[in-house]
């Protein structure tokens, strides 16, 4: 099995036409259908359901598609670790993010880090963490800030940065910010809420709380960003249950304590792949972040390792 041939499978799935994947590739047409074609005779099974308007993967397409990015992803690690022992560090970052992450200041981060290593090229996805588990586990993401989904795998693992307690945000003229006093879920239930998508961390972390709490709540207002969630909050349209941090940003806001049973809290980790398949990008980030101490609205990061 020939890298170039998992190169080609790679595109042409996630582009999902043979034509673009060809000029991404910088390939002919004719030449990408016949590497596939020498895969598929390999691996003696279609990997692709072939259309006039697009190609989807077939049953073995998927099951190799993670495979086939996890050994291209290792590959080009290993490139950029002979680069970095001969003491250039070049190749991509890729970083993914929840939005308004506690603990790292991504955008202060990512300039200290061009500046060290201009040769390097950045690019940053925000998503939802589970989401982003799945891309570092596919070596689609070198590496990421998310909330904690899941234990530690031998394809994923994570560093601790920070936690934080949540928060319960609503309109200065409701009812619950009259008394300023901490809440617990039973006394939010029947309250109309504001949250993200259920992927997203906080919402994780509140969906749990309340289900360990036995309460039910409603979640009227779906939102995928963080100042779409703080301007209806603000229009009294709902409250919302979040990070600690997020009251910074909207201070007219009232803002309460949640006391929850169990473990309620906000944890940002690192996201890594296993340290023999971290890049030399990726290490270096992490070091930059443990030496910086680069702080989110709540406090500095913990010391982390890559």
């Amino acid at each position: 099995m020939e890298l170039r041939h998992l190169q080609h499978f790679v595109a042409v799935a996630e582009d999902q036409h043979f034509t673009r994947a060809a000029e991404r590739l910088l390939v002919s047409q004719s030449g990408l259908s016949a590497s596939i074609r020498a895969l598929e005779r390999e691996l003696q099974t279609p990997l692709f359901v072939r259309t006039t308007r697009r190609v989807t993967l077939t049953e073995a397409g998927r099951a190799l598609l993670g495979e086939a990015q996890r050994i291209l992803a290792q590959v080009r690690a290993a490139h950029e670790a002979v680069a970095a022992v001969q003491g250039v560090l070049r190749g991509t970052l890729s970083l993914g993010t929840e939005q308004c992450i506690a603990g790292v200041d991504v955008a202060g981060l990512l300039a200290a880090f061009r500046r060290r290593h201009p040769d390097v090229e950045i690019r940053l996805r925000q998503a939802g963490s589970g989401e982003l588990a799945e891309e570092v586990t596919a070596g689609r993401l070198d590496l990421a800030f998310a909330y904690r989904t899941r234990a530690d795998t031998d394809q994923l693992r994570s560093a601790p940065l920070t936690s934080e307690p949540m928060t319960v945000l609503c309109h200065p003229g409701h009812r619950l910010a009259a008394d300023g006093a901490a809440l617990t879920p039973h006394d939010l239930a029947g309250e109309v809420f504001v949250d993200f998508h259920p992927d997203w961390g906080p919402r994780r972390v509140t969906d749990t709380a309340f289900a360990a709490a036995g309460v039910r709540r409603t979640v009227a207002l779906e939102v995928n960003d963080v100042h779409g969630l703080l301007d209806l909050i603000g229009e009294d349209l709902g409250i919302a249950v979040v990070p600690r941090h997020f009251r910074h940003k909207r201070t007219a806001l009232a803002s309460l304590p949640l006391r929850a049973a169990g473990d309620a809290g906000y944890e940002t980790i690192a996201l890594l792949p296993p340290p023999q398949a971290t890049s030399p990008a990726a290490r270096a980030l992490m070091a930059l972040l443990a030496a910086d101490g680069s702080a989110g609205a709540d406090g500095p990061a913990g010391k982390v390792s890559a």
